[in-house]
């Protein structure tokens, strides 16, 4: 056999001198053929790196059977939240028979429209997608489910469009977070967040919010600014620790925002956290690599990406029916390290 041909089904059941039949039941586990013979089939296609024809697998069953092919979109590959859920979703669906598509959307609008376009014309038999920073338009998605197409959302979720999500408790992972820093002592917090127009950044700043009032202390909005990221932090940061009435402790939206103002504070001659605490919200690997190590809130995203997958796989196979909205939230955990008292 030619080694840069393909190897088909058809290659393995001669080889191997069985149908064509058993040999794609033995590729989808199926009970019919025996375990032996499925672990042999099995083994032979990974060490000839076969590769199935998904989408041409699919064209040749009838309309009613789903393309076994979930469309997956990420707003940023860079950031380990996103890259932990990806993973979860990858997990879940390749154990129950599942492929995954996945495409960038830059945190552009636009793009995810586009992305939108081209699952469908690819027949995914859904998708999972976590919207970018400035979509408020979101007929794409309508235009997903009206199709048929079931959609299910992660972390920053869509109440314009009624579908299963799938999101971390932000409010609570936020009030937890800030009551630490307040019961250590800290009284001036500043809130660094997103806009206001994502679902996670109103839930984290009302955490914060809740968290100041509930312990008597009054909010100054003077130290609430939008800055998700660490170059922004970078930025701003000097500005808010020169001030007279400086803040003594920083919530930020994120690690990497955490870590700008970790790096801003320590730059500037502070000891941190003795003078100025900071906590994010994450709990990426750089949360460890950072001096002090981070104080951050841990969104556990791998089991954010299995139950997405899980939700959407229940509604192609008919388990979950597709007019019923799952909403499920998984609990956040505050890990405490060095950047608070």
């Amino acid at each position: 056999m030619n080694e840069t041909t393909p190897i088909t089904m058809k290659d393995i059941a001669r080889e191997l001198g069985v149908s064509v039949a058993t040999v794609s039941r033995a590729l989808k586990n199926s009970p019919r053929i025996s375990k032996d013979k499925r672990e042999m089939i099995q083994t032979y296609a990974r060490e000839h790196n076969f590769i199935p024809n998904i989408i041409g697998s699919a064209l040749r069953h009838s309309k009613a059977t789903p393309i076994k092919l979930i469309g997956v979109i990420v707003p940023e590959f860079i950031h380990y939240y996103f890259a932990s859920v990806l993973t979860g979703i990858e997990e879940e669906a390749r154990a129950r028979g599942y492929r995954i598509m996945v495409a960038l959307s830059d945190e552009k609008y636009e793009r995810e429209v586009r992305i939108c376009d081209d699952f469908y014309k690819n027949k995914v038999c859904g998708v999972i997608v976590s919207q970018a920073k400035d979509t408020t338009q979101y007929d794409h998605f309508q235009r997903l489910i009206d199709h048929g197409v079931p959609v299910v959302f992660y972390d920053r979720i869509c109440t314009g469009v009624d579908a299963s999500r799938v999101v971390v408790d932000d409010y609570m992972g936020a009030f937890t977070a800030v009551r630490h820093m307040i019961d250590t002592g800290c009284k001036r917090i500043a809130f660094y967040g997103a806009s206001m127009n994502l679902e996670i950044a109103k839930n984290r700043y009302n955490g914060y919010k809740d968290a100041l009032q509930r312990s008597g202390l009054l909010i100054d909005e003077s130290l609430v600014r939008l800055c998700d990221n660490r170059a922004a932090a970078e930025a701003i940061t000097p500005d808010l620790l020169s001030m007279e009435n400086r803040p003594d402790a920083f919530f930020a939206i994120n690690d990497d925002t955490a870590i700008g103002i970790l790096y801003t504070a320590k730059r500037m001659g502070f000891a941190v956290p003795d003078e100025v605490s900071v906590c994010g919200f994450t709990n990426g690997n750089r949360a460890v690599a950072c001096d002090p190590m981070l104080t951050t809130v841990e969104q556990r995203g791998k089991l954010v990406g299995e139950e997405a997958a899980n939700i959407l796989i229940g509604q192609v196979e008919g388990d979950i029916p597709r007019n019923k909205v799952e909403k499920r939230v998984v609990r956040t955990r505050l890990v405490i390290r060095g950047t608070t008292k």
